[in-house]
């Protein structure tokens, strides 16, 4: 009787076994590790987040810090604290102004420029800012910041620098700490310049610039009095041209104001 032989099964050659054995596990090994460097950049991002949610902001700043845009000089001819122009120009005009106000902001880039370059420079307005700060602290602060840079003879180049950092409405623009960095972008001479917004030099120069407002009947910013005519709102400059010229030319009586 003759049985069923299956045929044998070939097995590979014994070297490429021993390749086979040691490629094997250097493969596992490279999953392995490939997997655990993964991890380990998860947990570092975790611990990263984790920390900027609990440490908070100031640690954000370490890694991010702030970029602080220096403003474009305005050339104005002649000023004195927060007043600019000749004193004894036939027209007068007040500006009641909130530094977070996005309507001051838009006088200061679009129509003040235009202003000084046309009036002011040439002797026939004599302008001054004046405070109103209700939209909350940071309004405050920065009013009391631009005072204490007009101690140095830098009130307009600071105002200038106030809007240029401007981003919203109480979203941190004005901290003191930032504040303090605008400073030394004008070149003050810091030591006085924190002295004065850390011991509120100027807190009832401010109060008074409200309280005048109240009394002028200002309800928004900016507001302005025009020999004694209030104009409110960031008005284009065609508006304040023309109540300009007509006081000029004796055709808009002044008021007092």
């Amino acid at each position: 009787m003759i049985e069923d032989q299956s045929p044998l099964e070939e097995h590979p050659p014994i070297e490429d076994q021993l390749q086979a054995a040691f490629e094997e596990p250097s493969k596992s090994n490279w999953k392995m590790w490939l997997a655990a460097g993964g991890c380990a950049v998860l947990l570092c991002a975790a611990v990263f987040v984790g920390t900027l949610i609990f440490v908070g902001p100031k640690f954000v700043q370490q890694f991010f810090p702030d970029n602080v845009e220096v403003a474009e000089e305005l050339p104005r001819a002649v000023t004195q604290t927060n007043t600019m122009g000749d004193p004894h120009a036939p027209i007068h005009i007040i500006e009641y102004g909130d530094f977070q106000c996005p309507y001051c902001l838009r006088f200061w880039s679009e129509t003040e420029p235009l202003l000084i370059e046309e009036y002011v420079n040439t002797g026939k307005v004599y302008f001054e800012y004046r405070s109103f700060p209700f939209l909350g602290p940071e309004s405050v602060w920065a009013a009391e910041g631009a005072y204490c840079a007009g101690d140095q003879g830098k009130f307009w180049e600071y105002h200038d620098t106030l809007y240029a950092n401007w981003t919203g409405e109480n979203v941190g623009d004005f901290t003191q700490d930032k504040l303090i960095e605008y400073a030394k972008t004008i070149n003050l001479e810091m030591d006085t310049f924190e002295a004065c917004l850390s011991n509120e030099t100027h807190k009832g120069k401010v109060e008074q610039d409200k309280a005048q407002a109240e009394a002028d009947g200002v309800h928004a910013t900016p507001t302005f009095l025009i020999n004694g005519h209030v104009l409110e709102g960031a008005q284009p400059f065609s508006i304040f041209k023309q109540i300009i010229e007509k006081l000029l030319e004796g055709n808009l009586d002044s008021q007092s104001g």
